[in-house]
């Protein structure tokens, strides 16, 4: 990178002959970027000799450049072209005239024409040639841009492109770094801004010049070599590279673009060699093969330009089902190439798993807890572009977190945008702000999205933008809902039981209390009484998150079962969050890899958990929350029945697999439709052993309050709509919604609207 990798001489001033030699910057600059804006003045050939050591590291980088150049050559160029055509003197040669100006280059160096060859093949080279508007004067501007991802360095100066001038004369650039503070970015913004302006033809004091027939000359004329082959050649390039005045700085920066090259051939090679290993051909993973909608997904997908929104219920097989596609693509083009994008680590590591089971192989996961991926994903990127027939295999998963980051999103947007197949697991997340800001800028074509909540509550315009970036604007491209796949057996049959928790009298009171206040200022439109409304809605979420009576009904459910079953084996525990509880607005997951809890959040799972063991001392209860570190194991033990009983907040929300469970518990009271959702898919995953699932719900709703507002009533309502959904897909459905017949009458509300 270029702020860590780099020594950087304190002024920031590069002056050949002293120990900060320019020579030495560029070269460790183009060892540490992503891309190169370049604006020359005059096209030198023997600027290329020098610009040259560090180009095919920039390469395998996965380095992009832009090119700007004048449409004469130097003088020097002028006098060498004309010495070896004629003995006669010749005027400026326009750079239009690149045939005879590769013929004599390139015995002199053909390195250099040889990356920029690689560049413009792989649609990684931008240039433009241009001319001062009405023939007058000449553009003689010497500066550009290094980018990493995260920083830019500027440069800008006296100095020559030209081998004369970076070793032979005093020459001297000044250097501006992106992370120097307000005046040095500004410095760097505003070469940007004038190199932007060039680029895109805005600029209007100059002329532009047709380049097709350059780019043309220069693929036709520069050998075709592999990224290899440059790698070899630029090393055999640096060890010939002698002058008696070159600084030790100068020699340490080639001495380290060198090793970067010995690392890098050593890792070629040994990627070769274990493609060289006998490969399993992938398959289906389970002998009866996809089920039916599976299969009706693909078709689905296919015929929609290979785009995709799944709308599927937890427990449906939304990873087989995607996973399908990308092994049919396999089977007709003789290739897979996916990124898989999740909301946690833990799902990282699944998919991981299901990933192995379809024999898919060549898997980097992206994420906060493995290291050396940016390594593989730079040896898979420059095995794509030497391959002959872009047909290298290989899959990415990466959590959210970790793919919007700056980066780390040129790196993993950097691969074939018309072969890549985009999964993005639990796809609401992709709703978030920071993501959805990118979504213009991710460029893969195939594109699935899955999800069984892909609704974003009160969002409509992330709803919008996702459902138009997955092709599925006027409806889901495929669709399977919870009530089709119980039917179906897809997921096992359930028996709901909600529990009306009632609040404490001192609970009443705070609850009543804030509500007045609440009343009187809910219609103000003025942004200070918006942030206090906010407040007190959140204390009062609060009061019904942690209603002491929850604790009481929980230990009673429990005990029950215990008597009946002999046992709490395979019972799921979803406990009230503390003082960060989910409000109507929220999404599941933040953009952090690691979800911390506060005091008062581990202060409940405690609680909780130790109502659990008090019920027998023969219960092996575990919390499963985002500081366990064993929770594969924990998953794994749970299943064979060594853990009877885990508790949980939202680690268990989306996506983690856990088939075995068959009482589930939910104490919490998220104002977030989807948490109930994805809890409940969770608990309906079929299993050999599993006839049917319980679910109780401790469902709070305050009684004694006198005020019958539209906001208390909205509250309510969203409370029995959950209710009624999850009752009226149960096997008890009618002894079930009697509980609630005081609190509808109370409200007006319907139970059937």
């Amino acid at each position: 990178m270029l702020k860590s990798d780099i020594i950087w001489p304190e002024h920031r001033r590069y002056k050949s002959r002293t120990e900060w030699e320019p020579v030495g910057f560029f070269s460790d600059c183009l060892c540490n970027s992503k891309q190169f804006d370049l604006m020359l003045g005059f096209f030198s050939s023997s600027a290329i000799n020098i610009l040259s050591y560090g180009f095919a590291i920039f390469l395998y980088n996965g380095g992009k450049m832009r090119l700007i150049i004048n449409d004469i050559l130097s003088e020097e160029d002028r006098d060498f072209i004309a010495k070896g055509v004629s003995e006669d003197s010749v005027p400026y040669i326009n750079t239009k005239d690149i045939l005879n100006l590769l013929k004599i280059l390139s015995e002199r160096n053909s390195h250099f024409f040889d990356c920029l060859a690689w560049l413009i093949r792989n649609n990684r080279l931008e240039i433009k040639v241009i001319a001062p508007i009405n023939n007058i004067g000449i553009s003689h501007t010497k500066s550009g841009i290094f980018y990493d991802g995260v920083n830019e360095v500027a440069f800008d100066g006296s100095c020559n492109f030209s081998k004369t001038a970076l070793i032979d004369n005093i020459e001297s650039i000044t250097v501006s770094c992106s992370w120097d503070g307000t005046i040095e970015n500004n410095k760097v913004l505003s070469i940007k801004s004038d190199f932007d302006k060039i680029i895109t033809e805005e600029d209007k004091q100059v002329a532009y010049i047709p380049i097709n027939a350059i780019r043309t000359k220069i693929t036709e004329l520069a050998q075709d070599k592999t990224l290899s082959e440059l790698l070899k050649d630029e090393y055999q390039s640096i060890n010939k590279l002698t002058h008696p005045v070159l600084t030790s700085t100068v020699i340490n920066s080639l001495e380290k673009a060198r090793n970067k090259i010995d690392v890098i051939l050593e890792k070629i090679e040994n990627q070769e060699e274990n493609n060289k290993k006998e490969i399993v051909n992938p398959s289906f993973p389970y002998p009866s093969g996809p089920r039916d909608y599976q299969n009706e997904a693909f078709e689905r997908w296919k015929n929609n330009k290979q785009q995709g929104l799944f709308a599927m219920a937890t427990g449906t097989g939304k990873t087989i089902t995607s996973l399908n596609c990308l092994l049919e693509i396999y089977n007709r083009l003789g290739y897979y190439k996916a990124l898989i994008l999740v909301p946690t680590i833990t799902l990282v590591e699944q998919w991981e798993k299901e990933c192995l089971k379809f024999n898919f192989e060549n898997i980097i996961k992206v994420c906060s807890k493995y290291k050396g991926w940016k390594a593989s994903l730079a040896n898979n990127r420059m095995l794509e572009l030497a391959s002959p027939d872009n047909k290298l295999s290989y899959i990415i998963i990466a959590t959210y977190a970790s793919f919007i980051k700056s980066e780390n999103f040129l790196e993993l947007n950097n691969f074939p945008k018309n072969r890549v197949l985009l999964i993005a697991d639990e796809a609401h997340n992709m709703g978030s702000n920071r993501i959805l800001r990118r979504l213009k800028d991710i460029k893969y074509l195939r594109r699935i999205g899955l999800s069984a909540t892909p609704n974003r509550q009160y969002d409509e315009e992330a709803n919008k933008k996702l459902l138009e970036f997955f092709g599925a604007q006027e409806s889901y491209t495929f669709e399977y809902s919870m009530k089709e796949a119980i039917q179906k057996g897809a997921l096992c049959k359930y028996y709901y039981y909600p529990h009306l928790v009632k609040l404490t009298n001192d609970e009443m009171d705070n609850y009543v209390e804030l509500s007045h206040k609440i009343a009187k200022i809910v219609n103000r439109d003025d942004d200070e009484s918006r942030e206090i409304l906010k407040i007190l809605l959140l204390k009062r979420k609060h009061i019904i998150h942690k209603a002491h009576n929850k604790k009481s009904i929980f230990k009673s459910i429990l005990e029950d079962y215990f008597k009946k079953k002999g046992s709490l084996k395979y019972t799921l525990v979803y406990v009230p969050e503390g003082n960060k509880p989910d409000d109507f607005t929220a999404d599941i997951y933040d953009m952090n890899d690691v979800i911390n809890d506060d005091d008062e959040t581990i202060h409940l799972i405690n609680e909780y958990t130790e109502i659990v063991r008090d019920v027998d001392s023969h219960i092996v209860v575990r919390q499963f929350t985002a500081e366990s570190l064993d929770r594969d194991e924990m998953l794994k033990q749970f299943a064979d029945g060594s853990i009877d009983v885990l508790t949980s907040m939202k680690c268990l929300d989306e996506g983690v697999d856990v088939p075995r469970s068959e009482l589930a518990i939910f104490c919490s009271s998220t104002g977030n439709p989807r948490q109930f959702i994805q809890r409940r898919g969770r608990v309906l995953r079929t299993h050999k052993d599993k006839k049917y699932a319980i679910i109780h719900d401790l469902v709070v709703i305050p009684e004694n309050v006198s005020d019958n507002s539209d906001i208390e009533r909205n509250l309510v309502e969203s409370e029995i709509r959950r209710v009624r959904d999850f009752a009226l897909l149960s096997e008890n459905c009618n002894d079930t919604l009697d509980v609630f017949d005081n609190i509808l009458e109370k409200y007006k509300i319907s139970i059937y609207n």
